[in-house]
């Protein structure tokens, strides 16, 4: 079978947006709207990613020359529909740790307007000695950092040369925080005020927020796909047919630049993204973090199971209808019917949603999207939600391992090993405590839960001090460790 770049012509745009991040959800989220942008607007610019780790996919998609395909199936109107679209709006990718030149020489590109990224929660993060003349830094905001200011040289100052920042990462305000640490660095390097001044004036640090479920390489039915297509195409991404993009701006609307309304998208521009994202952080992707290490150490690998489950699905909503929504402020039954539609989106037959995609980097995913719950509902109601609680204790259990593959912990279901991929820190202290020697399970869960709930630098407070919570997820471990897990979800 010919391959996608002998079928398929690269249309040569522009490049008007640098992206950090290459994998699965910036493919089938942003280049597939700017290539709706390109295809039913005047946009007409393309997209170059730039790897933000030594290790990924840019070879892979240097190799096809940007080209691949999405698939996005789901129901609308009761109806099955399915969407396929070769996206062409991909000039390529860029790894700045072997190219650095070639990631610095695009700060001199006149038509660059946009930056983009999703390097995880963890990726908008001041990393320590990070410096201006690295090749590169190692932290997102220290590349971005010596990027502007390159950019700031080589066009003197001009204002009209200023970027706009649009980061997807899942963190509060992550265009206001990634502003921050950008500044935190151009303070370090003593970079001079005239710089700062224009970051601050030329440049704009957009909130936002994204929602569309990614299951991203179709590998059961990639060989039907190519068929399908005529060609091999390595790269397929699938995702669901929902999309939704808050973006908020602090000088003006960039809705002309990027005009995602005249393209028919799901964009919304404002001032204020707050309801929408604490709707969307709290109920879908804190129902995912709630209910996806007790799933899987269950048995299931894939959400639309867990949804169908006697077993988890259940569990999941009360976590959700119970806990969560009681926790939030807000019209009720307008977070109930929200809240409905997800639970709906999760078990679209078409999305093979693994739960090992979703377990990545679990601990600040708690912290984001189930740990202002687990306070909230407290709060509310002077009561300890046990199904968060109870997420905690899985969390424990499923970051249980001693060896390490790659930067991975290597954790063990039922005899078959699955990679625990968290930060490094992190998972030597999940390595450290499953190495140590215990009389009893009751022994092992004490150290786990006294030692990880007191990491106020993971969760911001120190979790052992929440009346009740550490005997909860102490005894909720013990009973996973003795009986396993589905009896921890039946004492429920």
């Amino acid at each position: 079978m010919k391959s996608i770049v002998e079928c398929v012509n690269t249309v040569e745009r522009p490049i008007k947006v640098l992206q950090f991040g290459e994998g699965n959800f910036l493919r089938a989220f942003v280049d597939w709207i700017i290539d709706n942008l390109n295809e039913k607007t005047a946009f007409n610019g393309n997209v170059m990613m730039v790897q933000p780790l030594e290790r990924g996919m840019g070879d892979m998609i240097n190799a096809q020359k940007g080209l691949y395909n999405t698939c996005l199936r789901g129901i609308q109107g009761g109806k099955e529909v399915t969407e396929l679209r070769t996206i062409t709006s991909v000039a390529g990718c860029i790894n700045p740790y072997h190219d650095h030149e070639a990631y610095m020489a695009q700060a001199s590109n006149a038509d660059l307007r946009f930056v983009i990224s999703n390097t995880t929660e963890a990726g908008i993060a001041y990393s320590e000695g990070d410096k201006l003349d690295d090749k590169p830094q190692k932290s997102f905001p220290g590349k971005l950092c010596a990027f502007l200011y390159k950019r700031y040289q080589v066009f003197g100052g001009d204002k009209s040369k200023g970027l706009i920042m649009i980061p997807c990462e899942l963190i509060d305000k992550n265009g206001d925080n990634l502003r921050r640490i950008v500044l935190q660095y151009a303070d370090e390097w003593g970079l001079e005020d005239g710089f700062k001044a224009w970051l601050n004036e030329a440049c704009d640090f957009c909130n936002s927020l994204v929602d569309r479920i990614v299951p991203g390489y179709p590998r059961a039915e990639a060989e039907a796909l190519c068929g399908k297509l005529g060609y091999q195409d390595n790269l397929i991404d699938t995702a669901e047919i929902f999309h939704l993009w808050v973006i908020e701006c602090h000088k003006a609307m960039h809705d002309d630049e990027l005009p995602t309304k005249e393209a028919g998208l799901n964009v919304v521009w404002t001032d204020d993204m707050t309801f929408y994202r604490t709707r969307k952080v709290r109920i879908l992707n804190g129902t995912h973090t709630m209910m996806v290490l007790a799933s899987y150490l269950s048995g299931l690998d894939t959400v639309e199971e867990s949804v169908k489950s006697p077993l988890i699905g259940p569990y999941m909503r009360d976590g959700l209808f119970n806990e969560i929504i009681p926790s939030m402020d807000g019209d009720l039954e307008e977070l109930k019917g929200y809240a409905a539609d997800v639970l709906e989106r999760f078990q679209n037959p078409y999305i093979e949603h693994l739960l090992l995609s979703i377990s990545l980097n679990s601990v600040s995913k708690f912290k984001t999207r189930d740990l202002p719950s687990l306070n909230g509902y407290i709060a509310k109601t002077g009561k300890l939600p046990r199904h968060l609680a109870l997420s905690l204790a899985a969390l424990m259990a499923f970051y249980q391992g001693t060896e390490f593959e790659g930067d991975a912990l290597v954790g063990n279901r039922n005899g078959v090993k699955y990679l625990i991929k968290d930060t490094k820190e992190y998972l030597d202290v999940f390595a450290s405590l499953t190495a140590a020697t215990y009389k009893c399970n009751g022994c092992k869960a004490k150290a786990f839960t006294e030692t990880i709930l007191s990491k106020t630098e993971w969760w911001g407070q120190d979790l052992t001090q929440v009346p009740g919570l550490k005997d909860e997820v102490e005894s909720l471990l013990k009973t996973i460790l003795d009986e396993g897990i589905e009896a921890a979800i039946r004492s429920l």
